[in-house]
């Protein structure tokens, strides 16, 4: 059923149809989440809102028809639009109609004011109108051009609003009926309902009437229904009352200076994205594109103080040590949105005040000296609702690393370096802290060997993991399933419920690593899938390491 299919079966129901203007889309999904059944696309509101332009007939044709267009798609209520005096004579009527009955506008509605027009409510305009005949013309002819018969032509009359009397009002309004108008719109700006309720007290003609109660607004639905109108076109309100609020919240900001002050008078975020869409978004993405393109965010946890590498981090953590002209943490956003990831947050501990990351979300753990990475992780706990990434802050990786990550299966993924396995004995005398991995199935020993994408899961992570036992290094990037970020919150509530009780190899989870989390999840029985990777990556822990990283990176 078309759109004026549904306009038509409206307005044949019994009592008054109420449509109420808008200026945009997204004015015209507010009236439809309102509960209104019509919007009104009305030429006053649309010169003022978008072109900042009075309503003379400076917009074309097509202008207006644009932002009717726009208005109609983004909603499933009929609309009436307001199309002047059809933009010149009958042949311009014709395009008119073709043009917006093909944009699916329900309803067309055509004044009798000459062309150029101007706004029926503007003070002190001379007025003039059409002949009759003349306007009875562009009803026929726009009554022949449309190709739905469902498609409703309405002729408006400004007689009353010239000045020119009751009669010659009904003069009009008889003739366009006799031309084949659908509707007649009657307006008129006198200050009460008088006017009208006289002309419909005279109306003796089956065609049903539309008013515009603009000039006379303490007129009630009932009185205007118990006259026997159809139609009532509440027409600008809505873009007055959204002028009300930008000027009221334009005064507070240009008073108070501080966004915090506008709190009480503006919608949220959250409100908009709900009216543009924003989950139907989010759903395509989600069944479409492929998985760790687009629904995933990361998180980087960048609260410690890097005292094994003073002094160049006397003034700044170690995410924000310069490898020729970019941050540490700069390269890692870099790559992170290379891979699709844009939702990105910081966490933020010493020196917090010299972290810059441009588009991230910034959390603080102002407790770093005494916590952990986990509290770090978990100081942006709002982030740790669907599927994220983890990722340490001092760790550049290639590209290719983390797409693997993303790919694997497995509500928990970690990135494993095999490459350790090689440089075993080169890496242990060093003393240096290693997160050391033992798998369910390692690499085979051997110059060669395929099988980096098969399924291997975790058994045991951590420093205190005897060297020869272990197969791998964790390189400090995870993925998480929303079910997995389920997981280790719950394994999170659990530890802190248990107060000061050992949390793997920390004293409490108030101290606990990362490592400490992803042990205790494999000891409640949840399997951390592992992503062999070889080389591909550098942590920047150690002196050393900042040389090797500036020698090695090229640009």
């Amino acid at each position: 059923m078309s759109k004026a299919a549904i306009l038509r079966d409206l307005l044949a129901r019994p009592g008054l149809v109420p449509a109420v203007g808008a200026h945009d889309a997204l004015s015209a999904r507010l009236i439809e989440a309102a509960g209104f059944p019509v919007v009104w696309s009305s030429s006053f509101t649309v010169s003022a809102a978008q072109r900042a332009m009075p309503d003379v007939n400076l917009l074309t044709m097509t202008e207006t028809l644009e932002a009717a267009a726009h208005i109609n798609r983004a909603v499933g209520l009929p609309v009436v639009a307001d199309c002047d005096n059809g933009y010149g004579n009958a042949v311009n009527v014709v395009r008119t109609v073709e043009e917006y009955e093909r944009a699916g506008i329900a309803a067309l509605c055509f004044e009798d004011n000459v062309f150029p027009k101007k706004c029926s409510l503007y003070p002190g305009m001379r007025r003039e109108l059409l002949s009759i005949e003349e306007h009875a013309g562009k009803i026929r002819a726009a009554k022949r051009a449309q190709r739905d018969p469902a498609t409703v032509v309405i002729s408006r009359t400004e007689a009353l609003i010239a000045g020119w009397g009751m009669n010659e009002a009904l003069r009009r309004a008889h003739a366009y009926a006799d031309a084949g108008a659908d509707m007649i719109l009657m307006h008129s700006k006198a200050p009460t309902a008088a006017e009208v309720l006289e002309f419909m007290r005279l109306w003796d003609r089956p065609t049903p009437i539309v008013v515009v109660p603009t000039l006379y607004p303490s007129v009630t639905f009932e009185e205007l229904e118990g006259a026997g109108v159809k139609l009532v076109i509440w027409a600008n309100q809505v873009l007055r009352g959204a002028v009300r609020g930008m000027q009221q919240t334009l005064a507070t900001l240009a008073r108070a200076r501080r966004l915090s002050a506008l709190d009480p008078h503006i919608v949220t975020l959250e409100e908009i994205y709900r009216h543009v869409g924003v989950e139907e978004f989010k759903e395509i993405e989600r069944e479409f594109l492929p998985r760790g393109v687009s629904d995933a965010r990361a998180v980087v946890i960048a609260a410690g103080s890097g005292k094994s590498l003073l002094p160049l981090t006397q003034d700044r953590p170690k995410c924000m040590l310069d490898i020729k002209g970019r941050t540490v943490l700069e390269r890692q956003l870099e790559t992170l949105r290379a891979c699709g990831l844009h939702e990105i947050a910081v966490v933020r501990g010493y020196r917090k005040e010299t972290v810059v990351a441009p588009g991230a979300r910034l959390y603080d753990n102002d407790a770093y000296e005494e916590t952990g990475e986990l509290a770090s992780l978990f100081a942006a706990e709002p982030e740790l609702q669907g599927r994220f990434v983890f990722l340490y802050s001092d760790v550049l990786f290639e590209r290719g690393v983390l797409e693997k990550v993303l790919r694997a299966p497995g509500d928990i993924v970690i990135a494993v370096d095999r490459a350790w396995m090689d440089q075993r004995d080169r890496l242990l005398p060093l003393a240096k802290p290693v997160d050391l991995v033992v798998t369910s199935d390692p690499p085979r020993a051997g110059r060669r060997a395929l099988g980096e994408e098969a399924v291997d899961r975790l058994v045991r992570i951590g420093q205190r993991v005897p060297p020869d036992t272990a197969g791998g290094e964790f390189i400090g990037l995870a993925a998480f399933s929303a079910r997995g970020a389920e997981l280790l919150r719950e394994t999170y509530a659990h530890a802190l419920a248990a107060g000061a009780a050992p949390f793997h190899e920390a004293e409490s989870v108030r101290q606990a690593s990362f490592t400490d989390a992803l042990q205790a999840l494999v000891a409640a029985g949840h399997p951390v899938t592992c992503v062999s990777t070889y080389k591909g990556w550098l942590e920047i822990d150690t002196f050393d390491d900042y040389q090797r990283a500036w020698a090695e990176i090229r640009s």
